[in-house]
């Protein structure tokens, strides 16, 4: 499941260093997730680092 970043995204950055994947990238409003190089940071974290760093909780995984 790849994480998606809501339209409530403020650009406060902090996502994007935190993606091991570079799957993070600014678009046309708001940063926005590439679903093939998203991997839940499997293989370098515990649970997505996105997630944890977003100080108003407007990533989350998707089905």
């Amino acid at each position: 499941m790849p994480a998606l970043i809501e339209a409530s995204c403020i650009n406060c950055d902090m996502c994007v260093p935190e993606c091991p994947n570079d799957a993070i990238s600014r678009g046309d409003k708001h940063y926005e997730v590439d679903p093939a190089r998203c991997t839940e940071c499997i293989g370098f974290y515990d649970k997505p680092t996105c997630i944890a760093v977003c100080p108003i909780d407007c990533i989350e995984l998707i089905a």
